[in-house]
């Protein structure tokens, strides 16, 4: 009997795709599984803290690896400034005002402030999971106020005023410059956030 080599041919060509499908999944047995997803180790210096304000009408402690500098967008009131963290992209606004003993309106201008940092502090609440809010008393040296944290992918995981309810009244507020993932910034926050609270307990009025 006479082979039809050309015959073979064209099967063979028509099984070729069958057989390489059947190569390929043969090979392709075990499930493929997505490595969740990983972020940069990120190392934290020691805890070490100086004292600031000698020239300012309030007193606090910032650590070392901090810097405090003149708010640039507010360059005429020189009591507007901003704690730099570089190393963490972080920085903690302050906004300074006087209340005048001799005002008659000082009652209503501090309501006013404290209703404007609790606007500020809720304008997050869109990305925000929850907000907390802390009291915050030291009679002792005249500093009272309010502690907001605001948990969740946020741009500002906590911010706080302060008062003596006569003279002063300082707001400040935490920033991370990074795109808000609670996920890759929580280790910042955690690190972060003792010195803001430590900023807090040592604050005094000149």
């Amino acid at each position: 009997m006479k082979i039809d080599k050309k015959m073979i041919m064209k099967s063979l060509k028509k099984l070729l795709p069958l057989v390489i499908v059947i190569i390929f999944t043969q090979g392709c047995k075990e499930k493929y599984t997505p490595k969740p997803r990983e972020y940069f180790r990120i190392d934290f210096p020691q805890k070490e803290y100086t004292f600031i304000g000698n020239e300012l009408p309030y007193n606090f402690e910032i650590p070392v690896y901090a810097f405090l500098e003149q708010d640039l967008f507010n360059t005429d009131k020189p009591f507007w400034k901003n704690i730099e963290i570089p190393a963490n992209k972080a920085e903690i606004h302050l906004s300074y005002y006087e209340l005048p003993a001799a005002n008659p309106d000082n009652r209503l201008k501090l309501n006013e402030y404290m209703e404007e940092s609790r606007k500020l502090a809720y304008k997050h609440s869109i990305k925000a999971d929850a907000i907390t809010e802390q009291v915050f008393m030291n009679p002792d040296k005249k500093v009272f106020g309010l502690i907001y944290r605001i948990e969740g992918n946020a741009a500002s995981p906590i911010q706080f005023f302060l008062t003596d309810s006569t003279h002063h009244f300082l707001r400040g507020a935490l920033y991370i410059r990074d795109v808000p993932n609670i996920d890759s910034l929580q280790p910042v926050i955690d690190f972060l956030e003792p010195d803001v609270i430590r900023l807090i307990e040592s604050a005094s009025w000149n």
